[in-house]
């Protein structure tokens, strides 16, 4: 089987009506940051993987500055599988023992980052890998989190960590100098230890400290769904608090939907969850009239 996407040969007068309709697009938000979360199966189907890549690389091309965090839970499940340990999760998170923690870090630090560093190299970008060790790039503290039954009961859930401060001075001076920083979250505690990150939370602090124009996150969904499996968008801070009351929003949707409402409270003009199972989809996003996943707006 091809590793290429299949599609229809366009015409030389389709192919300029495209750019056409995207140069609009690469006016408006030439020069701005757009914050990528790249994760799901567009990280593990190999057409998916090198149209991610293209994407990128065009984003940063047509002058835009593109920052990738990456997440690797398929791989990292296959890694604790071979050593005999089953992946637990509570409310959308990893529970992290110490053991679990090394896995983490070989996965997202040395397997998985130094892939997608590579892919969109080979793409004509000039991509650079880092975790959140990196430049003190992230600080973190151990996360509690609180029980469903009993909210004033703290579920401690191993080395999982929420972002206590972000300096993003090395990815400023990497996109400053036309460079495409992906970034593993993994961040460091003030003692120096070790702390497993969700990406999207991690994706969505970026997006907010760089102030981006968009934060777009890939999943393995057409976007937010509810009950019925329609696609919802438009969707306001009230009506996702009302979607999470009544169970619609659950499981690893939930980090998702609130680190992309903390990021367009704070600041990112606007966040996209698109299905990344659609080829070239950050494109069609970004670049064209027709989105493609749900839209969370502040108000």
């Amino acid at each position: 089987m091809s590793d290429q996407p299949t599609a229809s040969p366009l015409s030389a007068a389709q192919k300029a009506q495209v750019l056409a309709e995207a140069l609009p697009y690469i006016r408006r938000f030439h020069g701005r940051t757009v914050v990528i979360k790249y994760g799901g199966n567009a990280m593990t189907d190999e057409a998916l993987k090198r149209s991610f890549a293209h994407d990128v690389v065009l984003l940063r091309l047509v002058g835009l500055n593109p920052v990738v965090v990456h997440g690797g839970g398929p791989q990292i499940e296959q890694l604790l599988a071979r050593v005999g340990k089953k992946g637990e999760f509570v409310q959308g998170m990893r529970v992290t023992d110490a053991e679990t923690m090394d896995i983490v870090e070989m996965v997202l630090a040395g397997q998985v980052n130094k892939e997608i560093v590579e892919l969109i190299n080979s793409c004509g970008g000039q991509a650079v890998g880092l975790t959140g060790q990196d430049g003190g790039l992230i600080r973190a503290r151990k996360m509690m989190v609180a029980s469903r039954e009993e909210p004033d009961r703290k579920i401690d859930i191993g080395q999982v960590g929420e972002i206590e401060s972000l300096d993003p001075s090395i990815i400023q001076t990497l996109t400053g100098n036309g460079f495409i920083p992906v970034i593993a979250p993994i961040g460091s505690g003030e003692a120096g230890e070790t702390y497993n990150i969700n990406a999207d939370l991690v994706a969505g602090k970026v997006a907010e400290i760089l102030k981006a124009e968009k934060l777009i996150l890939l999943t393995n969904t057409p976007g937010v769904l509810d009950r019925e499996g329609r696609l919802l968008t438009g969707l306001t801070a009230r009506r996702i608090d009302e979607l999470f009351a009544d169970g619609t929003i659950s499981g690893g949707m939930l980090p998702k939907i609130s680190s992309a409402l903390d990021a367009a409270r704070g600041g990112v003009a606007s966040v996209h969850i698109i299905d990344g199972r659609v080829d070239h989809s950050v494109l069609l996003e970004i670049m064209t009239d027709q989105g493609v996943g749900t839209m969370i707006r502040s108000h």
